[in-house]
């Protein structure tokens, strides 16, 4: 049986059509690739975000109290101190000052003078001493004359009168040696050289009554020491910093005054990138009245206000924050544990109005929406579009009304 030959023309008729069916398959429109959500209720904050530092509520500064040479401090950061009974600082009476040649001449011949007046003094004592006892050996003569009745009282009374002047006399002498020698001791006082006074009031192992002891006015750790090695410090000159980091602490943050205007007293306060684990809670204390000029990083002047913000999580959750941490606060000042939300990325303006892509069919198609709240990765959805809704992601401007999408496969 001869088999049947299939012609030339039916051979290239058929390649034909398969060449058109190729080109055809090729050049048809496929649906373009496009990264897809959905619209959901889920829950939603508005956070206005910045950064703040920590600080101790309650910030003691230790001045000195007096004048004085300062000895050194041996308190560190972070030793705990007990108020009212931790020295924290000991102060010496200053150190007298070098004399220039004329006042240690003149300071030489005051000691001199000094030394001269004593001398008179005294010798004025021994003479007041000799008339006292002339005066008392004359009264004992004049007593017994007048037991025989050989003088008259007159002579006796006038006796005694001299007696009584002569101790007074002598006790008035005695009293100005007393003077000369408080005189002479203050002369030689001005040549003390600072060497010398300070060989004198160097402390020992214990605590000498010239030194001067600063207690600690609170409870709590040292949280900076300012002057550190011994010198001399006028009073008022600030020595310590104490604290109480563990159960005092709060964070102050410079908010723009625009932002400012947005928050309230009360509002809930996230506190992330603390060092620890997990975002810590706080609240708005309270909303500093002055504001102030800064400068930004770029140069830009800038109104801001300090936020005061307390903490509401325990000391044993934000262990290890101190005085003067980095933290970054986000202040909620809107949120809905149930809100309609799409992401922030599917939006686009169409003329004045929001728009979106909404996924029917296969196709792309633009849905005016109303959106209320946005904060850069959801946004609220208040009317055009309902909950289980597919819309694009990042839609570009080759996605128009109507065309034909598929989702992005992601390679794996």
């Amino acid at each position: 049986m001869q088999k049947k030959k299939i012609s030339r023309r039916t051979i290239t008729l058929t390649a034909a059509g398969a060449i058109t069916l190729s080109i055809v398959y090729l050049m048809w429109p496929r649906p373009m690739p496009v990264d897809m959500g959905q619209i959901e209720r889920a829950p939603m904050v508005v956070t206005i975000d910045e950064e703040g530092r920590t600080r101790v509520k309650e910030n003691y500064v230790v001045s000195a109290p007096v004048s004085g040479r300062l000895l050194r401090v041996n308190a560190e950061a972070g030793d705990t101190v007990e108020g009212q009974a931790t020295v924290v600082a000991r102060i010496l009476p200053t150190n007298p000052s070098f004399l220039d040649v004329r006042a240690q001449t003149e300071a030489e011949s005051n000691v001199r003078s000094a030394e001269a007046a004593l001398g008179m003094a005294k010798a004025e004592v021994a003479r007041a001493t000799a008339q006292r006892d002339y005066a008392a050996s004359e009264v004992e003569r004049v007593r017994a004359l007048r037991a025989d009745g050989t003088v008259a009282q007159a002579a006796l009374d006038r006796a005694e009168l001299a007696m009584r002047s002569a101790n007074a006399e002598l006790r008035t002498s005695q009293a100005a040696v007393k003077v000369r020698e408080a005189e002479l001791e203050n002369a030689r006082a001005r040549l003390i050289t600072p060497t010398e006074a300070k060989a004198s009031s160097s402390p020992n192992n214990g605590d000498e009554p010239g030194i001067f002891p600063v207690l600690a006015p609170v409870t709590g750790c040292v949280l900076r020491v300012l002057q550190e090695s011994e010198t001399v410090v006028a009073a008022g000159t600030p020595l310590l910093e104490i604290g109480n980091p563990a159960s005092d602490l709060e964070i102050v943050a410079d908010y723009l005054s625009t932002d400012a205007v947005k928050i309230r007293t009360g509002d809930r306060v996230i506190i992330e990138k603390w060092g620890g684990d997990g975002a810590l809670a706080g609240l708005v204390n309270r909303i500093e009245p002055f504001g102030f000029t800064k400068f930004s990083a770029l140069g830009v002047e800038e109104q801001r206000v300090n936020i005061v913000i307390d903490f509401v999580s325990t000391p044993e959750e934000r262990s290890g924050l101190g005085h003067g941490f980095r933290v970054e606060t986000r202040t909620v000042i809107w949120e809905d544990q149930n809100a309609l939300t799409v992401p922030s990325s599917a939006l686009f303006r169409n003329g004045g109005d929001w728009a979106v892509f909404i996924v029917r069919d296969g196709r792309a198609v633009r849905t005016p929406v109303k959106v209320g709240h946005n904060n850069g990765v959801q946004a609220e959805i208040i009317d055009g579009a309902k909950e289980g809704d597919t819309v694009v992601l990042y839609p570009g401007a080759d996605i128009v009304d109507g065309i034909r999408i598929a989702a992005r496969k992601i390679a794996t």
